[in-house]
């Protein structure tokens, strides 16, 4: 146990401790999401976010031929609200419906037991290792996914790069170091010249991982990624690294295994792996310009109709939360990846 003795450890470490140790991770052993938790993601605030993913979901699948049988995968599904919704859509559309397996990726125990309570379907399945698909066409949603993912911190200084690390004292106090590393040794063991141009580097070697892992299956199988999360579009890295305790900001080595620690991600560096693989693109745009590309607005009047005073305010409320500029509109970036031959525009 990292906490018992005097130590010092890499910040993803220490991040991945804090988050999914078995026994005190915070995301391993309570359900954040939600009114009552932590924080609200954009399926909590209003089932309009779901609806409209399961219709980028079906033309999305369109545009691949409506293969006869393809995989849908949801990577970290919260507490199942997304998914409960876009199935409820996706009854609409039979020959959808019957070529479709479904899947939730997902580490989670308490999460896990949380999504089948609320996720009505026999056809659906858990998994805890993309390895386990099969070679058919798969479609992944990742909404607040890959921010969830420990990640590493580097600073250069004069010429020197030092990695973040955590110093975990007797007494259980925890405080940030420098430790000097050779950047070149990194970059060969992920394979990119992630320094380029930096001062500063954050990036997740895991998500890099699951990054490489999926664009690799698209590429040989067919299909996409949509990847909704917080973060900016910049050649330069950027400290973003914050925590939340109990709704409020907190500071990351404080409330250990109660609060989530969570990172801004940055999409130029997403492109940038991408581009190492030549048979695929991206389309990259504002939450708010997808889904309102997507027709989010229109839907909100229609389910408003006959609606009284107090639930139609509540409605338009919950998606101005989802589509302002202030709120999540600019701040959510949404990105595809998908193959070169595959010209889908939709929600782009």
């Amino acid at each position: 146990m990292i906490l018992k003795k005097d130590n010092r450890i890499p910040l993803d470490r220490f991040i991945n401790y804090c988050l999914y140790d078995k026994k005190n991770g915070y995301y391993m052993n309570s359900n954040p999401f939600g009114m009552a938790g932590d924080f609200t993601t954009a399926p909590n605030i209003s089932r309009l976010f779901s609806e409209m993913i399961a219709i980028w979901t079906i033309s999305f699948w369109e545009s691949l031929g409506s293969p006869k049988k393809f995989n849908l995968i949801e990577l970290g599904a919260g507490n199942g609200e997304m998914m409960s919704v876009m199935i409820e859509s996706f009854k609409r559309f039979p020959s959808f419906i019957s070529s479709c397996n479904i899947f939730i990726f997902e580490k989670s125990p308490k999460l896990i037991e949380e999504q089948k309570k609320k996720i009505k379907s026999r056809n659906i399945k858990w998994i805890k290792n993309l390895k386990k698909l099969d070679k058919s066409p798969s479609i992944f949603l990742a909404n607040e996914f890959f921010d969830a993912i420990p990640v590493k911190q580097f600073l250069k200084n004069r010429n020197d790069w030092f990695e973040k690390f955590v110093h975990i004292s007797s007494n259980k106090k925890a405080k940030f170091i420098n430790k000097k590393i050779n950047i070149k040794k990194i970059e060969k063991k992920i394979n990119f010249k992630v320094s380029n141009g930096q001062n500063f580097i954050e990036y997740s070697p895991i998500g890099l991982k699951y990054l490489k892992d999926i664009s690799g299956l698209i590429k040989k199988n067919n299909g996409g990624i949509l990847i909704i999360d917080y973060g900016y579009f910049d050649q330069k890295m950027q400290d973003t690294l914050q925590a939340i305790y109990k709704q409020k900001y907190s500071k990351v080595l404080e409330n250990i295994g109660k609060s989530d620690i969570t990172y801004n991600i940055n999409f130029y560096f997403i492109e940038k792996i991408v581009k190492s693989f030549k048979e695929l693109n991206i389309n990259f745009t504002s939450q708010k310009k997808f889904l309102t590309n997507l027709g989010i607005c229109q839907r909100a009047e229609i389910i408003g109709k006959n609606k009284t005073f107090t639930q139609k305010s509540d409605i338009f409320y919950r998606l101005r939360r989802l589509i302002d500029k202030n709120e999540m509109g600019d701040l959510f970036k949404v990105m595809l990846i998908k193959k070169s031959n595959n010209s889908s525009q939709i929600g782009f």
